[in-house]
């Protein structure tokens, strides 16, 4: 389509340039075109342009470039008015295309670009022209720019290698003397490993003498806690009798006169009984009565043996409390916990001292009955009932030890009943010459009343 400039024909827009605008020449087209882009009214620019009307010439050139270049070549109008703007802003670059005429000294850019947008004769190669003019310009500019680098590269590969050369001998040197040094240290680690297996033999040895001292420590630990535990045993009989020898002292007599005392008494109730046991009829014997012979009515060996009682038959406790100056001593905690172990402790001493009460009182023998101090947790407030002497083991003596001292303390010879199941402590007052009682016949003999 032909174009006008200035109302006369423009022969250059019938050729046409078969090769993209070389990249420095779009460039300044799009640098015109945006310079130009001021002067025109919104109604003058193409429609996709406008929405670029306000924007500032640099920001304009950034984000519409593309646009700007595409209505330049596809609309002649606009690229006419721009044309205008141009021939304002340059007159003497576009009179000198006119003329056909570039100045030599401008640039092949610029001039390209205005001959590109005012499309005068021969602008196709004035582009082209422009074009591989850049271009060799640029390979010129970049041939030289290699050259430059190839130089610097050059300078730095020499300095480069001075600097590993002397980096190299410095290494060199300094591996010598970590070769010697390592050499040195490999000397000392061995004499430090020899020394560690020294030490760790040396050690094992002292650790099997102290797990030798430690197991020896541990046994005479032992042995002194034992004979501890002995010997406090031995204090607290030791304590409890001087404490009894103090009060009877208080009272007027020794321990040992009140022993023989009770003991005497025990002698003449013996007696009176073995006496009223043993009572002979007034009369005299007569010879027939000497004779061997069985009566009518009279009981056998026989039947003797029959009569028998068995270890758990309560009448033996009758028996053994009938005999005079008889103690009676009870393990509590063994009978209740026998008889009535779901109750709670309390109930237990209640109940179990309410039934020696009602024995005491039947059978007339001194009763005193021993708890396990251990089982409390505070002090016991209990008021003892009629008859019958309540006692609660110390801090670290058990009910066992409690009922062996008691029985130590009687004289021998008096009647002593210990009630207990427990087998140690029945073989222990046995020795002492007491007589030991399962608490099964103590229950019993409560429940027949």
């Amino acid at each position: 389509m032909a174009e006008t400039t200035g109302g006369e024909p423009d022969d250059g827009a019938a050729e046409v340039l078969d090769r993209p605008l070389p990249d420095g020449v779009r460039r300044r087209v799009v640098q015109i075109v945006s310079d130009g882009f001021g002067g025109l009214t919104v109604a003058e620019l193409p429609v996709q342009l406008r929405q670029y009307a306000r924007f500032a010439p640099n920001r304009r050139a950034k984000f519409a470039g593309n646009a700007m270049a595409a209505a330049l070549e596809t609309d002649p109008l606009f690229r006419q008015r721009i044309a205008e703007k141009l021939r304002e802003a340059q007159p003497e670059l576009v009179g000198a295309l006119d003329s056909g005429a570039p100045p030599p000294a401008a640039d092949p850019l610029d001039v390209a670009a205005a001959a590109y947008v005012l499309r005068p004769t021969g602008w196709v190669k004035l582009v082209t022209a422009a074009g591989e003019e850049a271009l060799r310009a640029d390979a010129e500019r970049a041939d030289e720019e290699s050259r430059a680098e190839l130089e610097r590269l050059r300078e730095e590969l020499a300095e480069a290698r001075t600097h590993t050369r002397t980096e190299t001998e410095r290494l060199r040197t300094e591996l010598e003397s970590a070769k010697k040094e390592s050499e040195a240290l490999h000397r000392k680690l061995r004499g430090a490993l020899s020394d560690v297996k020294r030490g760790e033999a040396a050690l094992r040895k002292l650790q099997g003498e102290m797990d030798t001292a430690r197991a020896e420590g541990q046994a005479q630990v032992s042995a002194a806690e034992s004979e501890s535990r002995r010997l406090k045993t031995r204090l607290s009989e030791a304590e409890a009798a001087l404490e009894a020898t103090r009060k009877a002292a208080r009272e007027g007599r020794s321990v040992e006169d009140m022993r023989v005392r009770l003991l005497l008494d025990t002698v003449l109730d013996a007696a009176q009984g073995l006496r009223r046991e043993l009572a002979l009829p007034p009369v005299s014997v007569r010879p027939a009565e000497t004779v061997d012979a069985v009566e009518p009515g009279r009981m056998t060996p026989k039947d003797i043996a029959a009569r028998a009682l068995s270890e758990n038959d309560p009448a033996i406790l009758d028996q053994l409390l009938a005999l005079p100056q008889a103690h009676l001593v009870v393990d509590g905690y063994n009978v209740t916990k026998t008889g009535y172990p779901q109750m709670p402790l309390e109930k237990q001493r209640l109940r179990l001292l309410g039934q020696l009460s009602q024995l005491a009182a039947q059978t007339g023998a001194e009763v005193t009955c021993v708890f396990d101090g251990a089982e409390l947790a505070a002090p016991v407030l209990l008021a003892p009932p009629r008859g019958v002497r309540v006692l609660f083991s110390k801090a670290g003596v058990t009910a066992d030890e409690l009922i062996r001292q008691l029985v130590r303390a009687e004289p021998p010879g008096r009647p002593v009943i210990v009630v207990s199941t427990d087998r140690e402590v029945a073989d222990g007052i046995a020795k002492a010459g007491a007589r030991p009682v399962a608490s099964v016949v103590l229950l019993k003999r409560f429940s027949r009343g």
